[in-house]
């Protein structure tokens, strides 16, 4: 219960309960999230490895950036941090701890002004390649501007109150600098041809703005500005559309700012860039998640709004164009890289950089490529640490080259999996009676295959999930409750253990005695069950072996929808196993898809520390805590995508064999084919020969003639990805006619390449291609140089 006062707003009302009390059909909990989940640009393949740089002596983590307070300028190994009363230069190739340290208090400044409060800092241009990043500007609270050669430690020039109002921002281009205040006066200093900038003589330009401009940057020679709502909204008042975006071309005497507005309602704007393979557009970045793609021309035609793109469920915080990918900072402090080439955009890049918490700033230290041979970039978070990255993403290049040879310090070995999955509509192993087919389906499945190494079931509903006393019973007993032998609780229900007890008797009287077989997972969530054996004489070489669930049923809290994950290394190849259950529902595609996304790349796997060695294993720079991180990836389940046509038309066409029409309006095969923002387009399957699984009635061969009548569909799948395709084969696909369910059980078989990686050949090919990187630097290096120096910010 909650107390309304006058005046507040009521809440929502409560949604009705569905009569039925099912949740296999209709849920439609959370579905707004969902859909936003499947229209994020797509992750599948990004690399997690952060690009670290190793053209620092020193490390930058000890560089304390006091959040929201402090204000942060780079030149090579150089580092400016101010905050409030305090300036700390630090030189990252003598020492981490500061060279120069000041207190405004203490008057360690020098000058007559005395106990200002530091807001602004930026290094000024100069005309000599060798004085780049020796003078650094100082904006203060009170409008004053002071300039110091950090290579002394002194004060060379002081303007005071030359805003009379706080400096709030302080841009560079070309040979001029660029400062503004709070009440949108802009000061323009640009100097004589060929002589550097003297901020103690010169009479700079003023530029009146927009008072009060939240979020500002200099780009292509313009201001773009922009205020959020007074109210909070991040729109302005009275307006469809918000929020107000102002340029002004501030290197144009007379010249007029432009107010523009986006396609659609956004945010509040947070950052701004431009990339250098797309100089004509500009990005900004906006609370909600969005990023705004602006067209800018050489002439007077102002700004427009050409795109809209959804990139994340959270804010924008921080956005930077860095050689051809799009850099944005996150508030969960993960830095994203996107590839804007094609539509819809793909992550190539995503990787904690901020210990969970919000990266406040992106950007290039352009001059690094001077005097670093390096495009270096560095971020701010809310953990109050600065950290440099690789702007050229080097380690990615380097660990491409060395997937492309592979071969040269590995060896390779063939293992064979069988995979069982079945949608038992909550009945028991004891039910399997009647018809033949029924009777021994588990000993013909298993025999399907001669002795495979891995064996691997996966069933769903082994509980009535439209029963709530039994659901219930479920969710508070069962769960993640194995003993270390791997066999299942008693505290479950007995569902479980029936089954369990079920799989561990089949397989021991259908493989031989002379080689036994080891269950090496059981897991439950709800209606889901998994269990996998191992070949004894293959149980050494796994190791890193792991299991965990995925809750997708209302918004993830609840387990009747979702997966469970199972994962090992075996030799030096990471291999893993998801059975899942997906939202039901004719029309529910995207809500399928958006199950399907949040499974594989829920960061759910938390591995032990493991040895370096094994990091070979897994791909994409991860560490095994996520599905995708594995170079064998195999999903099975109840994935419910249907077949979009009328029933009569479906029964017709299984009846005349037609499958091959049918499989065209399969929902999940024109995902795959034309959705490109699916996350299991990367994933295989094969040819479906076999006729729908779904839906039946129990027992019988008819397909449902209840009063709902449900269109036949494959909802039962087999899908795979690997890193490497030509190394799987499928031996086999296929429906068994066990019919106690409304569903049919299926199966698939597997051989597919297992590696053996020799470290200290690794570590000699891996030093050639580093020799190798080193010419490609030098060519992007030279290639980035050419755009900055166009844009003027070097």
């Amino acid at each position: 219960m909650r107390t309304i006062a006058p005046g507040d707003k009521l809440p929502p009302p409560r949604r009705q309960a569905s009569d039925s009390g099912s949740s296999s059909e209709e849920e439609e909990d959370d579905d707004d999230f969902r859909m936003k989940i499947d229209l994020l640009p797509d992750a599948s393949r990004a690399s997690r490895r952060p690009p670290a740089v190793d053209c620092f002596t020193y490390p930058e983590h000890a560089i304390h950036i006091p959040a929201y307070t402090a204000t942060v300028a780079t030149c090579g190994t150089t580092v400016a941090v101010v905050s409030h009363h305090h300036l700390r230069i630090y030189d990252l190739s003598v020492a981490e701890s500061p060279i120069w340290s000041f207190d405004s208090k203490s008057g360690d400044f020098g000058i007559k002004v005395k106990d200002f409060k530091m807001t602004s800092v930026g290094f000024r241009p100069t005309a000599s390649p060798d004085d780049r990043g020796a003078f650094l500007w100082i904006g203060t609270k009170d409008g004053h501007l002071i300039e110091l050669d950090v290579r002394i430690g002194k004060v060379t020039a002081l303007r005071p109150v030359i805003h009379a109002h706080t400096v709030t921002h302080m841009f560079r281009h070309g040979q001029s600098m660029v400062t503004c205040d709070d009440t949108g006066k802009v000061l323009v200093f640009c100097p004589p041809e060929g002589a550097d900038l003297d901020l103690a003589t010169q009479t700079p330009r003023v530029v009146r703005i927009a008072e009060k401009q939240e979020f500002a940057v200099l780009l292509g020679g313009q201001l773009w500005t922009s205020t959020r709502d007074p109210s909070g909204g991040g729109s302005v008042p009275g307006t469809s559309k918000g929020p107000y975006v102002r340029v002004y071309n501030v290197f144009v005497p007379g010249s007029v700012g432009r107010s523009l507005l986006p396609t659609e309602h956004l945010g509040a704007v947070t950052s701004g860039t431009i990339l250098p393979c797309h100089p004509g557009h500009v990005y900004l970045g906006h609370e909600g998640g969005h990023i705004s793609i602006w067209s800018i021309s050489e002439g007077d035609g102002a700004p427009q709004c050409v795109e809209i793109v959804k990139v994340s469920v959270s804010d924008i915080l921080s956005l930077e164009g860095v050689n051809n990918r799009l850099w944005a900072g996150t508030r969960k402090g993960t830095i994203e890289a996107f590839d804007v080439s094609s539509k819809p955009w793909t992550v190539t890049n995503n990787w904690m950089a901020h210990q969970k918490l919000p990266v406040l700033r992106i950007s290039v230290d352009t001059w690094s490529m001077e005097k670093l041979d390096r495009l270096v970039v560095f971020s701010v978070g809310r953990d109050e640490r600065l950290r440099f990255w690789d702007g050229l993403l080097g380690i990615d290049w380097i660990e491409q080259e060395l997937m492309k040879r592979e071969v040269e310090f590995s060896t390779f070995r063939y293992m064979t999996a069988l995979i069982v999955s079945w949608n038992v509509d909550s009945n028991k192993p004891d039910a399997l009676t009647g018809t033949v087919e029924n009777i021994n389906f588990l000993t013909d499945v298993l025999q399907t295959m001669e002795r495979p190494d891995l064996i691997v079931f996966g069933f769903q509903e082994l509980i009535n999930l439209e029963s709530r006393k039994m659901a219930a019973k479920t969710v508070l007993l069962g769960g993640k409750k194995t003993s270390p032998d791997g066999t299942i609780s008693q505290k479950v229900s007995s569902s479980y253990k029936k089954w369990y007890d079920r799989l561990l008797y089949a397989v021991r009287v259908a493989m031989p005695a002379d080689e036994p077989y080891t269950c090496i997972h059981t897991e439950n969530l709800v209606g889901l069950f998994s269990c996998s054996f191992v070949k004894a004489s293959e149980r050494p070489s796994l190791k890193n072996s792991t299991m965990t669930t995925v809750k997708r049923g209302m918004g993830g809290r609840y387990g009747n929808k979702g997966g469970i994950i199972s994962r090992f290394i075996v030799d030096d190849t990471s291999v893993c196993f998801i059975n899942c259950h997906l939202a039901a529902g004719q029309s529910h595609v995207r809500q399928r898809n958006a199950d399907a996304a949040a499974i594989v790349e829920a960061k759910s796997l938390v591995p032990d520390a493991a040895p370096i060695d094994d990091l070979v294993s897994y791909v994409n720079g991860g560490d095994g805590s996520m599905v995708l991180d594995h170079e064998l990836v195999f999903i099975n389940g109840d994935m419910n995508y249907r077949i979009d046509q009328r029933r009569e038309a479906v029964v017709a066409a299984v009846k005349a064999s037609d499958l091959e029409h049918l499989l065209i309006h399969d929902q999940l095969k024109k995902e795959m084919k034309f959705n490109r923002a699916f996350r299991l387009r990367n994933f295989s399957e094969g040819p479906i020969q076999f006729a729908p699984t779904y839906k039946y009635d129990p027992r019988t061969d008819e397909y449902d003639t209840s009063e709902k009548s449900r269109t036949p569909a494959w909802c039962d799948r087999v899908l795979w990805r690997s890193l490497h395709p030509e190394r799987v084969e499928q031996l086999h696909y296929k429906r068994w006619e066990a019919n106690i369910s409304d569903h049919r059980p299926i199966s698939a078989g597997f051989r597919f390449q297992v590696k053996s990686v020799n470290h200290d050949a690794r570590a000699r090919v891996k030093a050639e291609v580093k020799e190798r990187w080193k010419d490609v630097q030098r060519r992007l290096l030279s290639e980035a140089k050419r755009h900055y120096i166009e844009q003027k910010m070097i």
